[in-house]
């Protein structure tokens, strides 16, 4: 029977504060733990400030990640972001060095995630830079560390340089490619755009510009998410679900929004999977479908004992003396609802 692996985004930078988002590394690992016994084989994890907005902050990923550690029965794979923050998205010196500094120091992260081009969020929104610069240096980052990048993708173009920072080395296969869709900056969340982009991978790879060894999830916001999860089953592909993707569960029977959890979306996912047909892939199985290491749980908990908060806190500030921070007064988003 042909397995499924599920990725549970539990909080994301830009889900408002107020509904049922973990924040805190407690909240977030708690919630990591729960998603992994319904059925997430990986989690996407996310920082938030004290404030609610999202934050790329070492010591919070550093803290999340031995929370859940902790539950020694757990051997979810880690997945961290590399944008988690507008206030350091500008391509400076500083802002580049934040946003890997927790992969960079942090043992336990297994995968990360690499967004293949700069676009514009959408109306008001602002601009996502991912330049050739900071890919490049992520990209070797993650080599250097044995992180298995994940390659956020919102349009074509960004599909076509994933090839070309493999063939220049900067990436290797076996390439995961996550299919985002739904940003106004992006292709739409729709069966339609499922296709043409697995489409175009399959071009891409028959034309020798992408390798064979290709893995495919893909997720769509808010009112896409369910069209995109059922057009990633039937493209035998994964699929994500979690609070950075949707708030809303569905509509009663009387038309009001039913406000969603992590834990009802990937329990919803999991029956889905099983509906088709499928099985929902453990962390273990995940692993060896991507090409990751076997958990070796009493390692990491070791590595990450010989990690301190004060040594996190040292590096977020050599950063800043170094490049010059410029991490500016802008509110960051997910901060209100």
């Amino acid at each position: 029977m042909a397995k499924t692996i599920i990725t549970a985004a539990l909080t994301g930078a830009i889900t408002p504060h107020g509904y049922d988002v973990p924040e805190t590394p407690q909240e977030i690992a708690q919630t990591a733990y729960e998603c992994w016994k319904a059925g997430a084989a990986i989690v996407h994890l996310h920082m938030r400030d004290d404030q609610g907005a999202g934050v790329m902050d070492p010591v919070k990923f550093y803290e999340t990640i031995k929370l859940i550690r902790s539950y020694e029965d757990c051997d979810v794979i880690i997945n961290c972001t590399s944008s988690g923050d507008n206030r350091v998205s500008d391509d400076s010196p500083y802002g580049n060095a934040i946003r890997m500094l927790h992969h960079k120091m942090v043992p336990g992260i297994e995968m990360g995630t690499f967004d293949a081009g700069t676009f514009n969020w959408g109306i008001p929104g602002g601009i996502f830079s991912n330049s050739p610069t900071f890919l490049t240096t992520l990209g070797n980052l993650y080599q250097e560390r044995n992180i298995k990048p994940e390659f956020e993708v919102f349009d074509m173009g960004m599909i076509r340089a994933v090839g070309e920072y493999w063939r220049k080395g900067i990436v290797k296969a076996p390439l995961h490619f996550q299919l985002c869709l739904g940003v106004m900056g992006g292709l739409a969340a729709t069966p339609q755009d499922v296709q043409d982009m697995i489409a175009y991978i399959r071009r891409l790879q028959l034309e020798g510009s992408l390798p064979q060894e290709i893995t495919i999830s893909g997720f769509g916001i808010g009112k896409g998410h369910l069209p995109v999860m059922f057009a990633m089953l039937a493209n035998e592909a994964h699929i994500r679900v979690g609070m950075e993707d949707n708030v809303v569960y569905g509509r009663d029977k009387d038309g009001k929004k039913i406000l969603a959890t992590n834990l009802m979306l990937v329990e919803r996912a999991a029956r889905a999977v099983e509906a088709y047909g499928n099985e929902c892939a453990t962390s273990a199985e995940a692993r060896e479908m991507l090409g990751l290491a076997p958990l070796d749980h009493a390692a990491v908990c070791a590595a990450l004992d010989q990690i301190t908060v004060d040594q996190l806190e040292a590096a977020k500030a050599e950063a800043s003396e170094v490049y010059g921070t410029t991490y500016f007064a802008a509110k960051g988003i997910g901060g209100s609802k």
